[in-house]
């Protein structure tokens, strides 16, 4: 078994791509002709937005918005960096919302966390020192 994808349901398919790509500089790799699913080239395991729509089919029972919860979800996608602060700046400028600033956390690594426009919470930090 491998870890394959993450899918993120949102209310717009093409805003969060378009996010994702101003933000963290990631290339869009598919977003399907219904608006519903796409894609980011994100290295080895792929980053994918669905349509809340598409998630009420798969999930009958309902599903939690990140975009509609006052807090964001414990849960976050994490992308690595050399350089948190400037990452974390672009992420700003591009939109997202300020959780926690770069902080030097006792292992050695810089660490901050953002609150993107459709919800999603994200981390962003430097490589783990071996």
């Amino acid at each position: 078994m491998h870890f394959g994808y993450t899918i993120v349901y949102v209310t717009d398919v093409a805003a969060s791509l378009a996010f994702f790509e101003s933000a963290f500089g990631f290339s869009r790799r598919f977003l399907h002709e219904s608006g519903v699913y796409g894609e980011l080239e994100t290295g080895e395991t792929t980053l994918a937005f669905a349509a809340h729509e598409l998630g009420r089919a798969n999930l009958p029972a309902g599903h939690v918005a990140a975009s509609e919860s006052a807090l964001p979800l414990g849960m976050e996608v994490a992308f690595v960096t050399p350089d948190v602060e400037a990452a974390h700046r672009r992420a700003l400028a591009a939109g997202a919302a300020e959780l926690a600033a770069p902080v030097a956390k006792p292992w050695g690594q810089v660490v901050s966390y953002l609150r993107c426009p459709d919800g999603t919470l994200v981390e962003l930090c430097t490589p783990v020192k071996a």
